[in-house]
């Protein structure tokens, strides 16, 4: 037997039993002339300690090794020093005393090195098999086979037939461009590689399969982006006889058993469920992230008889005034608030400005257990009567009271002045901040 035990396996139930082990060496530690080295595998480290005064010879070539060198090693599991225990390892109650070592193949000195997150992308690629061995990316592989392997188990479960279809098959119109495979046999003839395997399970289905998935792989000649690259692996789906609920239950216990295969959390079924327009009106997307708590309220009825003219105009044109509670965002900067206006504006804003006007973001800073001084509600209607009488399209109140300095009497401006004094105030004692979008 090459090894008797794996690198995370050895216990303490293992004290004093010959083991044999096999696997790279992941650091090397000399102390005093002791050589301490923790040997890795797929499954975790064990820490080998040679030791002079035990056996010189292997003390002496144990001094050779460094990081990366493939080995076998034989010797006694025994029990580590009372005080040198580490319980953040498996293995952390016991050591190796080696009595034999093999060297099976010595490493070059590393591209990079293994326990670091390289930057440069094309050293990575080039030296793939030493980027694979990194944590992370191993720990990737490992969980990718856990999902394929409980998708398996549950979709068998339910009955489903898992049939693999032809890579190699005839173009058929799809979202995108083929993959095309020239065929030596009969030239100038082409084969596609499968989009998706559309056709093939449709067929499946008027054949009388019933229940078919498939882990397919997918090739698309597009432009990659966040979500798409070339070629990509998707669980794929058919049933007859069914109706949208039953593909809800069967997709949402799949999902519940890969979360607790691969990370073991425990997901909760069914799913909550929002129409497009409770997604839309709700979050601003029909894929919302709703970690963040961020949803977006309505404030159409609480201004709808407002004084506050830049949301009254939009709600009397037809559009409509929402909010964000962005808690403890109330210190941002004006370049900060400009940021915001324009992502909002690209995210929000109809390309028909004339008959769509996209106002910007309004912010007001609350102060919990206070208020806003008086001038600041009075500022406010200056500015955005300039704003809109004047067809102004600034997107920060400063810039707005800037623009209307020349235009009124001193005491306007007085009060705009007051304004932004009452605006830093507020920023520095507020406790929340309301990001109003009006449209």
């Amino acid at each position: 037997m090459f090894r008797t035990h794996d690198c995370n396996s050895l216990r303490k139930s293992d004290i004093g039993g010959q083991v044999t082990l096999a696997g790279w060496v992941n650091v090397t530690r000399d102390h005093g002339g002791v050589i301490f080295i923790d040997l890795r595998d797929r499954e975790g480290l064990t820490q080998v300690v040679f030791r002079p005064e035990e056996n010189a010879e292997l003390a002496r070539e144990a001094h050779t090794l460094r990081s990366e060198d493939v080995i076998q090693i034989s010797g006694r599991v025994a029990a580590r020093l009372p005080g040198t225990e580490n319980p953040n390892l498996a293995t952390g109650d016991v050591e190796l005393i080696p009595s034999k070592l093999r060297i099976l193949n010595r490493a070059d000195t590393l591209p990079f090195p293994i326990d670091a997150e390289p930057q440069n992308e094309d050293l990575r690629m080039t030296h793939r098999y030493f980027d694979l061995r990194r944590p992370r990316l191993a720990r990737n592989l490992r969980v990718r086979h856990r999902v394929t392997k409980a998708t398996r188990d549950y979709l068998d479960s339910q009955g489903f037939v898992e049939v693999e279809t032809p890579i190699l098959s005839k173009s058929t119109p799809e979202g995108a461009r083929d993959f095309l495979v020239p065929s030596r046999i009969t030239p100038g003839k082409f084969y596609a590689l499968p989009q998706a395997p559309q056709q093939y399970k449709q067929l499946l289905m008027v054949a009388g399969v019933e229940k078919y998935f498939q882990i397919a792989k997918c090739f698309r000649d597009e432009d990659m982006r966040a979500d798409r690259q070339l070629e990509f692996t998707q669980i794929d789906i058919e049933a007859s006889f069914v109706t949208p609920d039953d593909i809800f239950i069967v997709t949402e216990g799949m999902l519940a058993a890969i979360f607790k295969a691969a990370l073991n959390i425990d997901v909760k079924t069914p799913f909550d469920r929002l129409t497009y327009r409770e997604a839309v009106s709700g979050y601003g997307s029909d894929k919302p992230d709703r970690r963040f708590g961020m949803d977006i309220v309505d404030l159409g009825e609480i201004f709808r008889e407002s004084s506050f003219k830049v949301f009254r105009s939009a709600l009397d044109a037809g559009g409509v005034v929402k909010a964000i509670n962005a808690k403890g965002f109330a210190g941002i900067t004006i370049g900060q608030a400009d940021e915001l206006t324009e992502i909002a504006k690209l995210t929000f804003c109809k390309p028909d400005h004339e008959r769509f006007p996209c106002l910007g973001l309004g912010y007001e800073s609350l102060r919990i257990g206070g208020t806003m001084p008086a001038t600041m509600n009075a500022a406010n209607e200056i500015a955005v009567e300039a704003f809109l009488n004047g067809g102004i399209r600034f997107t920060n109140i400063a810039e707005i009271i800037r623009s209307t300095m020349d235009g009124h009497t001193t005491k306007d401006i007085e009060t705009l002045e007051d304004a932004l004094e009452a605006d830093r105030w507020a920023r520095e004692k507020a406790e929340s901040l309301v990001v109003a979008l009006a449209r």
